[in-house]
């Protein structure tokens, strides 16, 4: 399993300042229906609903894969993957800095080995497409502040 974990100060100087709710709402949106959040992700379809959360199936850069998404509320939004190993957290915390986004993930490549240069180097890629989907998470939640679609 290749593991990562990083923070970003979600309203650095000069962005427009989310609340602790707004993000949340953001992030509950980016779970519903990503397309608009998530760069390479085609498609969602929620397949099932729980009272905690609800099962989707995704398209994501050609890959078909279900998730089962779980919310713990105003704090994280945890996907974990069905059907192969793996899981992805989204975890909103506050500091001297302020708002931040813990994104983390846990994940194995089939047919990788672990410990492997390659599991490094395709892990280290994965970071770079979430840290980006994070990004433009942050930018999509704004966007949807001031177009009032969240409040």
């Amino acid at each position: 399993m290749y593991n990562y974990a990083a923070t970003l100060v979600v309203n650095p100087p000069g962005s427009l300042a989310l609340t602790r709710e707004q993000l949340w709402r953001g992030l509950e949106q980016k779970a519903e229906n990503p397309l608009d959040f998530v760069p390479g992700m085609a498609s969602c379809e929620i397949v099932e609903r729980y009272a905690d959360g609800f099962l989707r199936e995704v398209v994501l850069r050609g890959d078909r894969l279900r998730e089962r998404i779980t919310f713990t509320p105003m704090i994280q939004v945890h996907f974990q993957r069905v059907g192969i190993p793996g899981w992805i957290a989204n975890i909103v915390s506050e500091s001297e800095a302020g708002l931040l986004l813990t994104f983390a993930f846990s994940v194995s490549f089939v047919g990788i080995d672990v410990g492997s240069p390659l599991e490094q180097e395709m892990g280290e890629r994965m970071w770079q497409n979430y840290r980006k989907a994070v990004e433009t998470t942050l930018a999509a939640t704004r966007r949807r502040v001031t177009e009032g679609v969240i409040a």
